[in-house]
């Protein structure tokens, strides 16, 4: 915009000195012509005035004349006297052949001609003519210096139009650059909270800023009302959640002892009920335990982190999960301690899931990996299968919450939450980690987990084990 505004400055001031030099370039022109054929009737009025032909019987004299070379030399002019029949009687020294009098005005090759009449005293009649002529060179070199100077002029002008332009332009560009950078700072850090520059003046540029600060005040004022509202609703959850477990887990130790003391084969329509109330119990209390871990992440209500052993909380993790592992075969690489900062209960919570996700969708024969290892200052965990793995379209989708794939060997039952794997992104979240997919050597799945370790370790490689 800045150089459209000096293009268009430059251009208008252009045509406008173009009109205006064309007008007086021809109007000056003008004059000086006809200041020149005005110089040329006074001369030769002048040169007529001084002249007498007296006409005899037998010749037609010049009775007074001046003297010619004196009267043309100033203005390198060419004089001529005829007698009445058009026959020279004088002339200048050099004077050029203008050709025969011609009374009047007008131009013989680059000369300009104007030819006087003289009329006897005695009879009144014609007695000869006064011609006289001077070069147009001078004036046309004088009329050309003139459009050049009038050219030079518009140019000059209009250089000087285009970097005032630029100048005005660049100043009344500024307090625009200015909001410009602010918007794209905001833009680019999402902070509505920061302020546009302060307008120096009331015009439509200032009117353009305060507008811009008072949207951000109202957008700063609407995200802090959401805030507030998702954390209130992220504590409510957090809380109703904490809350449930009390209820939940009297209703299932009740359940288990009326499931305990159903045992007769009379009973069996009962104790059925009983078993699909537990079932049903027990899929709220996982669901009630996963929320209440994802609405204190949310919340910032995080456990206490302090140091801990990653690979003992794996092989914790392991060992819990191979009571459901059926017939599929658990590979570790576990041996060599890794130390953390960070809280051992969600640390477990979040290999957990991802041996149960394993577990879920595999078939019944399947292989699983768990290893550890450190790379570059980090605690690298991977959790691998030769499943059928996550189909590249999901693989952007399985950390969001309540998403479930179907898998072969679905050992839930298609009860399972879809929230385990948003709990493994918001653990390793919240230890300073990054959670990622990706297929394994095998073709099936893999989970790796990146955490900062708490100090440097030597590792200790051990060879693959069967759990």
């Amino acid at each position: 915009m800045r150089w459209r505004l000096t293009a268009t400055s430059a251009g208008l001031t252009l045509v406008i000195l173009v009109i205006f030099g064309a007008v007086i370039g021809n109007l000056a022109a003008d004059r000086i012509r006809g200041d020149f054929n005005h110089e040329l009737e006074n001369a030769v009025a002048t040169l007529a005035s001084q002249v007498r032909i007296v006409d005899t019987p037998t010749d037609t004299l010049i009775i007074r004349e001046p003297h010619l070379n004196d009267f043309v030399s100033p203005n390198d002019a060419t004089a001529r006297i005829f007698n009445a029949h058009g026959v020279p009687l004088d002339a200048s020294p050099g004077a050029a052949d203008l050709g025969p009098p011609i009374q009047g005005t007008h131009d013989v090759g680059e000369m300009r001609v104007v030819t006087a009449t003289l009329r006897s005293s005695q009879t009144g009649r014609i007695a000869g003519y006064v011609q006289y002529a001077r070069d147009e060179g001078s004036i046309d070199t004088t009329i050309d210096r003139l459009w050049v100077f009038i050219a030079a002029g518009v140019f000059g002008a209009t250089v000087l139009a285009f970097f005032a332009g630029l100048a005005i332009a660049n100043r009344a560009m500024r307090p625009i650059a200015a909001l410009t950078s602010s918007a794209r700072e905001i833009a680019e850090t999402r902070d509505p909270s920061r302020r546009m520059p302060d307008p120096k003046a009331d015009d439509e540029v200032g009117e353009l800023a305060r507008t811009l600060e008072q949207m951000l005040r109202s957008l700063d004022a609407a995200r802090s009302e959401r805030e507030r509202a998702l954390q209130q609703q992220r504590e409510f959850v957090a809380d109703a959640s904490h809350e449930l477990r009390t209820p939940l887990t009297s209703v299932l130790a009740n359940l288990e002892l009326l499931q305990a003391s159903l045992e007769s084969p009379e009973q069996a329509e009962d104790r059925e009920m009983i078993d699909s109330a537990l079932r049903s119990s027990r899929r709220m209390g996982r669901l009630v335990t996963d929320l209440l871990l994802l609405a204190r992440a949310d919340a910032g209500r995080l456990g206490e982190h302090r140091r801990c052993d990653l690979a003992e909380v794996a092989g914790n993790a392991a060992a819990e999960v191979s009571a459901v592992m059926g017939e599929r075969r658990l590979e570790i690489d576990n041996e060599h301690p890794i130390m953390l900062e960070g809280n051992p209960d969600e640390l477990h919570r979040m290999v957990v899931n991802l041996l149960d996700n394993a577990v879920r969708y595999t078939p019944a024969d399947a292989r699983i990996w768990l290893s550890l290892n450190v790379k570059d200052g980090e605690a690298i965990l991977e959790v691998a299968d030769n499943g059928p793995g996550i189909p590249a379209e999901f693989r952007n989708q399985v950390f969001d919450r309540f998403v479930r794939v179907d898998g072969p060997a679905d050992t839930a039952g298609g009860n399972g939450t879809g929230l385990g794997l948003a709990i493994v992104k918001s653990v390793a979240g919240a230890h300073h980690g990054t959670v990622e997919v990706a297929e394994s050597d095998s073709g099936g799945a893999l989970f790796r987990i990146r955490l900062p370790r708490a100090s440097s370790e030597p590792s200790v490689t051990r060879p693959l084990e069967a759990l």
